[in-house]
């Protein structure tokens, strides 16, 4: 199992020169990836293509970026000219957002989320083959679209997937998932066993999960969830979060949380691990003074 640091969650309180140098810290301590949420901050796939110019190892993804605002050919033609700008290191990871933005913030219609994202993987995935799209459906009508980026190679694509039709159509047109605010029993018995199902059933190799899951090593368990409790409120009152912390049950995104010891957390590491996840990603939140750096130095000492 790959394990990741998720980065810019805290948006305009880094500048871009700290994220290089946050993500050339994180290279050198030995970590498989980068991973950041393009939220109202720093555009994630073009902040990543940065540090993807200034490192040489390190696997780099988005988590998520949204799709609605961006059409299927622009989504590919930025995805490939990161995949080129970081010698190919990069992951598109896209996803719906949430009717709250999508619909009250952004105006489109969030009618019929799981239909958008199939017609958007019917555009999105030959493109970033190198091949032509041509398709014709309810929201987009592409024809004859090709992309060709000198240095590209094809970036692995996952999608954000929860609810059983998205787990469906990533595993049928995906490379995988990546998913927040999901449990390790949820994990095991919901997203990894739908998503290998339909990767099965379409033919396609063994799918990557990416798994996030805030993070914080400390002495004091129940202070730090407390503290992670009302950082991440937001969080248990969107319904597609809401529905996998109900399925897990749990009250809320402090009780997924990884908070507690080193014996503690190299169980919880391990048992990701077990039941399947391919890529263990840390939100470290840091709950107390030193807890930030406290945590990734235990983070490198599990790989």
């Amino acid at each position: 199992m790959r394990i990741g640091i998720t980065m810019g969650a805290d948006g305009t309180e880094t500048t871009l020169a700290q994220l290089v140098e946050q993500g050339q810290a994180i290279e050198k301590k030995g970590f498989d990836s980068i991973w950041m949420p393009n939220i109202f901050s720093y555009d994630a796939i073009q902040a990543l293509s940065l540090i993807g110019h200034e490192t040489s190892r390190i696997g780099l993804g988005t988590a998520v970026t949204p799709t609605y605002p961006r059409h299927p050919t622009a989504l590919a033609q930025q995805a490939l000219t990161a995949a080129a700008m970081t010698d190919n290191r990069f992951t598109l990871g896209i996803g719906l957002s949430h009717q709250m933005v999508i619909e009250n913030m952004f105006g489109f219609s969030y009618d019929k989320p799981a239909r958008h994202m199939k017609e958007y993987l019917k555009v999105l995935i030959p493109l970033i083959n190198g091949e032509t799209a041509s398709f014709k459906g309810e929201e987009y009508r592409v024809n004859g679209v090709t992309l060709s980026v000198p240095g590209a190679e094809k970036p692995p694509v996952v999608v954000a997937a929860l609810g059983p039709l998205m787990l469906k159509l990533a595993g049928e047109l995906a490379d995988g998932t990546t998913t927040w605010m999901v449990g390790p029993k949820t994990m095991e018995g919901h997203i990894i066993k739908s998503i290998r199902q339909a990767a099965s059933a379409a033919g396609r190799a063994e799918p990557t999960v990416v798994g996030g899951f805030p993070v914080v090593l400390t002495n004091k368990p129940d202070e730090a969830r407390a503290v992670i409790g009302k950082a991440l409120t937001i969080y248990g009152q969107l319904p597609s979060y809401r529905a996998m912390l109900d399925r897990e049950g749990v009250k809320g995104p402090a009780d997924i949380a990884m908070a507690g010891d080193e014996n503690y957390m190299r169980g919880e590491i391990a048992r990701l691990q077990d039941i399947g996840v391919t890529d263990f990603t840390a939100a470290i939140v840091g709950t107390e003074e030193g807890a930030y750096e406290r945590t990734l130095d235990f983070l490198a000492s599990c790989l």
